[in-house]
C-alpha cells in the first residue's frame, strides 16, 4: 500500500480535531459514500487502512476464536463490583487488540458493547446480556466496564465501547416493526439514565441505536439521538444503526418509502455509520445527493465522528506513542483472566436460600449425587467467545471430592423413537442421518426443555439430531447452537394417545422418504408428518431419584439453554422451569432432605416450590469456562457467597403487565413501583455471614458544579467467616407533585468484612438521583421536602433509615392557558403515543377510547374555549373535557375532528358550558382522533 506523507492530519502534535477534519476534508464524494457502512475500505493514496466498526464483546471477545469468556452481563450485574466490572473491561480490551492486530481489516477496535437497556420485564429474551432492572447500578456497571474497555490514557483508547440499544429496546417479538408507549417521565427518569451514565460518567465514545420505535418514530430517526445524546450529554464519538435497520425502515417499519429517504432521515438524525447492506445503503446515499436529500456537509460531519474515534485508537500514529498498541499475543485467554473469570463466576453467585444446610463440609460431606440437566453441561449463548476449556458443575464438584464420593445422573430419558405406522425404529444410516430403514435402532438422550422445544443426543454419533439445511434430520451437531437454532424438535401430540408427530426446529413436518431417511417437508403438497410413540429405554427420573436416595446429599442442577426458549427474536413465554425439572426437584427432594437446588440460567425464574420447600437454593448466571469450579466453591465453602439480584424475581408472570408496557409507574413495575409480594426482592442475596448495620448518617454539601450528598455507614461482620457485603441505600420522598418510586437506589458498595470487623462506608448520593423529570416545564427538577434514606442488604432488608430536609424547588402550578404538549400529562388510561410529524409527539387512544388527565392546575380567568391541533385520522372523532373526574361530571366541551389524511394536522376548537375548572382536567378521546396539543383561553 502506498502512503502519502506531510499532510496536516499525520502531524501528531497537531489537534486531534484539526486532524480529523483535515483527513475528511480529502476523502472524493465517492470516497466518502464508501466510507459510511460498517466495513470502511482503504483509501490507499491517502495511507488510509480498512476497517471494521462492530467486534461482539458482551462478556469476553466473541466470533473471532479462543477468548477469555467472562459471566454473563446479568451475572456481573450479580456482582455489583465496579472495580471487578472494570478489570474485566480491561481484560477484554487486551484481548480485542490483540486480534486487531492478527487482521485490522476485520477485527475491528470498536466493540458493541455493552448492553446497558432497562431490564423492566424479565420475559424480554435479551436478558442475559444487561445489568438488571435499576438505572443506577446499570449506569455505575457499564460505565465501569467502558472504563477498562477503553483505558485510562489521556489520548490513546485501548478499545471503543458501542453501547446498546438505544433506546426502549425490551422485547424481541416484532422488535423490527413494533413501537413502545414510552412518555417524558418513563423516558427521562428511566430509559435514558442508564445511557447517560454510560457517556458522562463511563466516557463511551460509541452507541447503536435499536429496531424498535419509539412514539411512532423509529429510533434509528429519533430526535434523542442528536438532541441528547449528542446535545445534552456531548458524546463525541459516533452512533451506528443495528443490523439491517437502514434498510429496516422501510421494509419493517413502513416509514420511509425509499432507501434514499431512509438513509438521508437516518444521517441527518446522528447516524454515522451504517450496518447494512453495503451496495444498497452506497447506492442510497448516491441517490439521496444527487436529489439533494442529503449534502455533501452531511456526510463530513459523520465521517469526522466515525474517523475521530479511529485517531483515538492511535491508528494514524507511531506505535511508539500508543501506549496499547504491539499488545502481547499472551493476552488471549492469558492466565490472569482465567483467574479475573474465576474471581467474576464466584463473584456473581447468589445464594438465594440456605436453612443451614450450605456450606458443605467437603470433610463430612460422604457420597453426594450430582444431578439435573445442567449438571454436565457449560452453554454458551450467542454473544458468547469460543471458550478455551470449561468446567462443568459436575467437574467442579468432582474436583472437590474426588470421583469416588460424586455419582452423576442427568434425570433425562434414554428413548427410541418407532414410527406407529409400521413399527419400526429410527435409527442412523451411514451417513450419519436419521432413518426408518437402520438396521438398528438408535438411542437418544432426551431433554425437554418445555413450551414445545426438545433435543435428542444420539449416543452412537455423539451428536445432536439436527435439520441443519432444512431437508432432513441426522445426528451431526456438536451443540445447539446458532441464529436459527435447527437442533430443536417437536413433538405434536396427536388426540390422546402417546403418539406424536415429529416435526422440525420451525414446525416443519417430518415424514420417511421411500429410502427411510427422515425427510423435512418445507412445501404444500409434500407429505404429512409421521407419527411416532417415544420408546423410555431407561427413566431419567428414576436413576435421578435413586442415585439421591442413596446419598448423603444431592446438588441438582437446573435451568436454561441460552439458546432455546428465550433469546435474541424469542422472549419468554414464561417465567417457570420446564415442567421436567419442576418434577425432577420435587422428586430428589421427596427422597433426599438434604438437597441443594442450583440454578443456572439467563435470567430470573418463578421458582415457588423449590423457595417453599428446598433447604438451600443457589443462582448463577451461564458463566463462562468456570462455572463449575465458582459454584463448587461455593458450595462447599471455599468462597462466601455475595452476589444480589440485579432484578425483581416475580412469583408469576401474573404479576407483570403486557410485556409491551413500558410504563413502569402506571404498569407498577421494576422494585420501584412494584407493590405485590416478590420471589426474591431487587438486591436479595445472603451469606455465610452475617452483617450488622450500625449507624447512617447523611449529609449534604454543594460543590463547584452540582449539590451533592454523603452517606456514612457503619457496617460489622457479625459472622464466624470474612465476607462481602454488598451496602446498599436507597431514597423515598413524600409529598411530591407526581407519583415517585415506592423506594429507589442511589448507592451501593461492595465491601469485604473480616470477622467482628467494623467499617464506616461513605456513599455518594447524586442530585440526579434524587430528581423528578418537571412535564410542566421539560426539565429535571429537585424538589423541596423530607428525603428518607434506608441502607440495608436488599430493596427488602432496610436496616437504618435517615431523614434530610432539602432545599429545592416547589413545582409550580400549571397552566392551561398556553400550548401544551399533549404527552406532558399527569395520568392516563387507555392511550398510546404516536408521531407528529410537525413535531413532538401525539396522542391516541386504545381502543377507541382513552383520555389524559392534568393535575394541580390554576388558571389566572375562567376559560371559555378548547383549541386542539389534532388529526382525526381514518375514523375521526372526539376530544371532550372535563373539569374533574368523568365519571362525576358531565363534559365542559366537546369537539369532533372529523376522519383525515395521515399526519394531516389542523386547528380545532369549542366553547367551554358553564362548568367550574378544577384542579384537575380531562381530556377524553375517542375514536381514532389524535391530539398533539391543546390550551384552554
Amino acid at each position: 500500500m502506498s502512503r502519502a506523507t506531510g499532510y496536516p492530519f499525520q502531524d501528531v502534535k497537531l489537534p486531534v480535531e484539526e486532524r480529523v477534519r483535515d483527513l475528511v476534508s480529502r476523502f472524493t464524494i465517492e470516497e466518502k459514500i464508501s466510507l459510511m457502512v460498517q466495513y470502511q475500505p482503504a483509501v490507499e493514496r491517502l495511507g488510509v487502512k480498512p476497517y471494521k466498526h462492530g467486534t461482539e464483546a458482551a462478556h469476553g471477545v466473541a466470533w473471532l476464536g479462543e477468548a477469555t469468556a467472562f459471566p454473563q452481563p446479568i451475572g456481573l450485574a450479580c456482582t455489583w463490583n465496579r472495580e471487578l466490572l472494570r478489570q474485566v473491561g480491561s481484560a477484554i480490551g487486551d484481548e480485542a487488540r490483540v486480534f486487531y492486530q492478527r487482521n485490522p481489516a476485520v477485527n475491528g477496535l470498536t466493540l458493541w458493547a455493552p448492553t446497558v437497556d432497562m431490564e423492566r420485564d424479565p420475559r424480554w429474551g435479551r436478558t442475559e446480556e444487561a445489568y438488571g432492572e435499576d438505572p443506577r447500578l446499570a449506569g455505575d456497571l457499564a460505565s465501569a466496564l467502558i472504563q477498562g474497555v477503553q483505558g485510562d490514557h489521556p489520548v490513546y483508547k485501548k478499545a471503543v465501547a458501542t453501547l446498546k440499544h438505544f433506546v426502549g429496546n425490551n422485547n424481541e417479538v416484532d422488535r423490527g416493526s413494533c413501537s413502545v408507549t414510552i412518555d417524558p417521565r418513563n423516558m427521562r427518569e428511566y430509559y435514558h439514565k442508564p445511557f447517560e451514565a454510560a457517556f458522562t460518567e463511563g466516557g463511551a465514545l460509541s452507541m447503536m441505536t435499536s429496531y424498535n420505535a419509539v412514539n411512532g418514530v423509529p429510533t434509528i430517526l429519533h430526535e434523542d439521538v442528536q438532541n441528547v445524546v449528542k446535545g445534552e450529554w456531548g458524546m463525541d464519538g459516533f452512533i451506528v444503526s443495528d443490523a439491517g435497520d437502514l434498510l429496516g425502515i422501510v421494509n419493517d417499519h413502513r416509514y420511509c418509502e425509499s432507501y434514499k429517504e431512509a438513509v438521508a432521515y437516518a444521517i441527518k438524525a446522528g447516524i454515522d455509520s451504517i450496518t447494512d447492506d453495503r451496495e444498497k445503503s452506497c447506492q442510497a446515499i448516491e441517490e439521496a445527493l444527487r436529489e439533494g436529500l442529503l449534502e455533501e456537509a452531511d456526510l463530513d460531519r459523520t465521517l469526522i465522528n466515525t474517523f475521530r474515534v479511529r485517531f483515538r485508537l492511535g491508528e494514524f500514529d507511531p506505535d511508539e506513542l500508543n501506549p496499547y498498541a504491539n499488545m502481547p499475543e499472551s493476552k488471549v485467554c492469558a492466565q490472569e483472566h482465567a483467574q479475573l473469570s474465576l474471581e467474576a463466576a464466584r463473584e456473581a453467585v447468589v445464594l438465594l436460600k440456605n436453612n443451614s444446610l450450605l456450606p458443605l463440609d467437603k470433610a463430612k460431606a460422604g457420597k453426594v449425587a450430582v444431578i439435573g440437566p445442567l449438571a454436565d453441561a457449560v452453554y454458551r449463548d450467542w454473544y458468547s467467545g469460543t471458550l478455551p476449556y470449561k468446567v462443568t458443575p459436575l467437574e467442579g464438584v468432582a474436583e472437590k471430592l474426588g470421583n469416588g464420593n460424586v455419582t452423576y445422573r442427568s434425570g433425562l430419558d434414554r428413548v427410541q423413537l418407532k414410527r406407529t405406522a409400521d413399527g419400526r425404529f429410527i435409527g442412523l444410516n451411514e451417513q450419519g442421518k436419521l432413518s426408518a430403514a437402520a438396521e438398528k435402532a438408535e438411542t437418544f438422550v432426551h431433554t425437554d426443555w418445555g413450551w414445545g422445544s426438545h433435543t435428542l443426543w444420539s449416543e452412537t454419533a455423539e451428536r445432536f439430531v439436527t435439520s441443519e439445511g432444512d431437508e432432513e434430520l441426522s445426528a451431526a451437531s456438536k451443540e445447539a447452537f446458532g441464529w436459527y437454532v435447527k437442533e430443536i424438535v417437536r413433538f405434536e401430540e396427536c388426540g390422546d394417545n402417546r403418539d406424536f408427530e415429529l416435526r422440525s426446529w420451525n414446525g416443519e413436518a417430518v415424514h420417511a422418504s421411500a429410502d427411510g431417511t427422515l425427510k423435512i417437508a418445507k412445501e404444500a403438497g409434500r407429505p404429512a408428518a409421521d407419527r411416532y410413540a417415544l420408546c423410555v429405554v431407561e427413566n431419567g427420573l428414576e436413576e435421578a431419584v435413586a442415585a439421591a436416595r442413596e446419598a448423603e446429599t444431592a446438588i441438582v442442577f437446573v435451568g436454561n439453554n441460552p439458546l432455546i426458549n428465550g433469546k435474541e427474536e424469542i422472549d419468554r413465554e414464561d417465567l417457570v422451569l420446564p415442567a421436567k425439572q419442576e418434577e425432577l426437584i420435587r422428586a430428589v427432594l421427596a427422597v433426599n432432605p438434604n438437597t441443594v437446588v442450583v440454578v443456572i440460567g439467563s435470567y430470573p425464574f418463578a421458582i415457588n416450590w423449590a423457595e417453599e420447600h428446598a433447604p438451600a437454593i443457589v443462582y448463577s448466571s451461564h458463566a463462562g469456562q468456570e462455572l463449575g469450579r465458582a459454584l463448587a466453591d461455593v458450595l462447599f465453602g471455599d468462597y462466601n457467597p455475595a452476589g444480589r439480584l440485579p432484578m425483581t424475581w416475580y412469583r408469576s408472570v401474573d404479576q407483570l403487565a403486557d410485556i409491551m408496557d413500558y410504563d413502569i409507574r402506571k404498569g407498577k413495575r421494576t422494585y420501584q413501583y412494584f407493590d405485590g409480594e416478590p420471589l426474591y426482592p431487587f438486591g436479595h442475596g445472603l451469606s455465610y455471614s452475617s452483617f450488622d448495620y450500625v449507624k447512617l448518617v447523611i449529609e449534604g454539601y454543594e460543590n463547584l458544579n452540582s449539590r451533592q450528598w454523603t452517606a456514612r455507614v457503619t457496617v460489622r461482620n457479625t459472622g464466624d467467616r470474612a465476607g462481602d457485603e454488598v451496602v446498599q441505600l436507597y431514597a423515598t420522598v413524600a409529598g411530591s407533585r407526581a407519583e415517585r418510586p415506592l423506594k429507589k437506589l442511589v448507592a451501593f458498595e461492595r465491601v469485604s468484612l473480616k470477622p467482628g470487623e467494623k467499617r464506616e462506608l461513605t456513599l455518594w448520593v447524586r442530585t440526579s438521583d434524587l430528581q423528578l423529570w418537571d412535564v410542566t416545564r421539560d426539565r429535571f427538577v429537585l424538589e423541596a421536602g423530607t428525603y428518607t434514606f434506608a441502607a440495608g442488604g436488599s430493596s427488602a432488608d432496610l436496616r437504618l433509615t435517615a431523614a434530610l430536609a432539602v432545599d429545592g424547588e416547589v413545582i409550580p402550578a400549571r397552566k392551561l392557558d398556553r400550548l401544551v404538549q399533549a404527552d406532558r400529562y399527569d395520568d392516563y388510561e387507555s392511550v398510546m403515543l404516536t408521531e407528529c410529524k410537525e413535531g413532538g409527539t401525539a396522542v391516541a387512544a386504545v381502543g377507541g377510547e382513552g383520555s389524559i388527565v392534568f393535575k394541580n392546575v390554576a388558571y389566572d380567568k375562567a376559560p371559555a374555549s378548547l383549541e386542539l391541533r389534532a388529526n382525526g385520522g381514518k375514523l375521526g372523532g372526539s376530544a371532550a373535557l372535563y373539569f374533574g373526574d368523568p365519571g362525576t361530571v358531565e363534559p365542559a366541551c366537546v369537539v369532533n375532528v372529523g376522519p383525515g389524511e395521515e399526519q394531516q394536522w389542523a386547528n380545532y376548537a369549542g366553547e367551554l358550558n358553564r362548568a367550574e375548572p378544577t384542579s384537575q382536567v380531562v381530556l377524553a378521546l375517542s375514536g381514532s382522533v389524535q391530539v398533539s396539543a391543546f390550551r384552554l383561553v
